[in-house]
């Protein structure tokens, strides 16, 4: 990020903080074309924290990524006070393991492999010959990168070999967004259901940009697949997890994706009622932090859905700070607000809460049947604004749900187990995280659990270098052997 440019500025925005903000902001956004690419510029007039005067810098993005926006908003805590990226801090005590995760992969196998084995999907094949064991299959998330969703192989769990693409480039679904910073692929699920093998995945919506979840089916774990023509579930969805039980019979999980929606109408009801971000954040860092976030809003509004998603970072790390406390305080709020500010709030806090369901799937696994039933919602402190990424696991009389709570993209990230005598619960929480961040591994996420060549369960997941957490960050795959109790899960 420079203060000066050569390249040229077109497209200027001109942006003012609403009447009644407690920071009043003013900034013109433009974009420095260079060559085929084109970065925002942003030149921010806001209150000096020191001496109170207004003053005015500019900034140049590197990019539309992640890291391009944490370097921006760290510029801007130096600069004018707001809060700083969550994973832009030092010297915070990092919670650690009795045992060490085990480092399966740390480098991409393949070339087209951009961003490492995020959301990892591991299943056993059989082979049902005498003399050749079984042989396991990982899929991985594989965000926009021309080739979707890598399929990596191996005999033991330790050596691992590429296979291929379930999409490779050229031959994604017609119903897909394509193309860098556009499409999302994430989250894909291999399961073999009989004699057929099928993957339920993430990706969005080529009108709408809406996430949804498709279905792709193949005879071979290898490939080719073929994806059906239209999405099995639409509309904010994501993280499908299917259940095949010993008959069969299928049930689709999934997560109510409401990551990117809160936030949003958090800025839309700040933007239209300024004055309530006095009363609704605490400490002067996230007082000039939300005004400077809704100040963006209408410009915001604009972007692709990610991009979106991470010009909110600051308002959604303000907010999940005191997440408890924020959502009880809406609450409150509310019941003293006109009846349209009082309906604003009530949707924020509705899509504050991330549900995951389940629901039976048709014989082909094309449909859903039946009747939706909840399975878990946000409701723990750790867990903050979201759950995703399950995984469900029956040990003995048992099911275990595995999930991800908190911000995928800091180091308060973590893994979490529900219990239950039933595949549809009702599922109890373990109370506390079972798997965190260490001093060598941020925003473990995302597990799947199998069964070792020794016939012992194993979880398989994702996690970040430390301070390299963020969308579209390389994630390593590690692993931790099992251990499972009528209460709870051990690290074996």
């Amino acid at each position: 990020m420079n203060s000066k440019t050569e390249a040229t500025l077109v497209d200027k925005i001109m942006l003012d903080s609403p009447a009644g903000t407690p920071f009043g902001f003013s900034v013109i956004i433009g974009e420095a074309v260079e060559g085929n690419s084109a970065n925002h510029t942003f030149a921010v007039t806001g209150p000096d924290p020191k001496s109170g005067t207004q003053k005015t810098c500019h900034y140049q993005l590197t990019g539309k990524e992640h890291t391009a926006y944490l370097d921006f908003f760290e510029k801007l805590s130096i600069a004018f006070g707001l809060r700083l990226p969550q994973n832009r801090r030092t010297g915070q005590p990092k919670p650690t393991l009795n045992s060490e995760y085990q480092e399966v992969l740390r480098n991409n196998l393949h070339p087209g492999m951009l961003y490492g084995y995020g959301d990892p999907a591991v299943i056993r094949v059989n082979t049902n010959t005498p003399t050749e064991a079984g042989k396991y299959y990982l899929l991985a998330t594989s965000n926009d990168a021309p080739d979707s969703f890598p399929i990596i192989s191996s005999r033991n769990l330790q050596d691992w070999e590429f296979v291929g693409y379930v999409f490779p480039e050229g031959n994604k679904p017609i119903w897909a967004a394509d193309g860098e910073l556009i499409s999302d692929y994430w989250a894909p699920e291999m399961h073999q259901v009989k004699e057929e093998f099928r993957v339920y995945f993430v990706a969005r919506d080529k009108h709408t940009r809406e996430l949804c979840i498709g279905l792709a089916k193949s005879q071979n774990p290898e490939g080719p697949f073929k994806p059906e023509e239209a999405p099995l579930l639409k509309g904010k969805v994501i993280d499908p997890h299917i259940y095949v039980q010993e008959d069969g019979k299928t049930y689709l999980f999934w997560k109510e994706d409401n990551n990117d929606v809160w936030p949003g109408k958090l800025s839309e009801l700040l933007y239209a009622n300024p004055t309530l971000i006095k009363e609704l954040f605490a400490t002067p860092e996230d007082q000039v932090t939300a005004s400077f976030i809704i100040t963006l809003w209408p410009w915001t509004q604009m972007l692709e859905p990610m991009e979106r998603f991470l010009t909110q970072q600051l308002l959604i790390e303000a907010v999940i700070a005191v997440y408890s406390d924020f959502y009880n305080h809406l609450q409150v709020l509310a019941d003293y607000q006109p009846a349209p500010v009082q309906k604003a709030i009530r949707l924020v806090m509705q899509f504050m809460k991330t549900p995951m369901f389940a629901q039976p799937l048709s014989s082909d696994g094309t449909t859903l049947i039946g009747e939706r039933t909840q399975i878990i919602q946000n409701d723990l402190a750790w867990e903050a604004h979201l759950v995703e990424g399950m995984w469900v696991t029956k040990q003995e009389n048992k099911y275990y749900l595995f999930y991800a709570g908190n911000d995928f993209s800091t180091d308060q990230y973590g893994i979490g187990v529900a219990i239950a005598d039933a595949l549809l619960g009702p599922y109890n929480k373990m109370p506390k995280p079972f798997l965190q961040s260490t001093a060598k591994w941020w925003a473990p996420g995302h597990p799947s659990v199998v069964n070792g060549p020794d016939g012992k369960p194993v979880l398989f997941l994702h996690a970040y270098f430390p301070g390299q957490a963020g969308y579209k960050q390389f994630r390593a795959l590690l692993a931790v052997p099992l251990q499972f109790t009528p209460t709870g899960v051990l690290v074996a």
